[in-house]
């Protein structure tokens, strides 16, 4: 869990595994949706994701989510909704805050 916990928290790692959900991606164009990371991180960061099985490259050289990678993404859904309902708590405590009401 832990190695797992280190990758993931490893800048960029999460943001490619997102920018893999839906489709096969390029180099160039896992490059340009990361718009500020380097080529060099890049580089590193899909070597690392290939080590742990998450992802892997097609025939043609693009990059593609694993079944492991795609059920990592699954079990992080969870995640994502509890961070829009944690999202909304917080802005509408912003919200009464600028109010006057809390």
């Amino acid at each position: 869990m832990l190695a797992l916990l280190d990758l993931l928290g490893r800048r960029w790692a999460l943001r490619i595994l997102w920018e893999l959900r839906s489709q096969t991606a390029s180099f160039q164009a896992l490059h340009r949706r990361c718009d500020s990371m380097s080529t060099s991180v890049l580089s590193q960061r899909l070597g690392e994701l290939r080590d742990a099985r998450l992802i892997d490259k097609d025939r043609d050289g693009g990059y593609m989510l694993t079944e492991h990678g795609d059920l990592l993404l699954s079990r992080l859904d969870g995640i994502d909704e509890w961070t829009q309902e944690w999202a909304r708590t917080i802005s509408g405590e912003a919200a009464d805050r600028s109010r006057g009401t809390t």
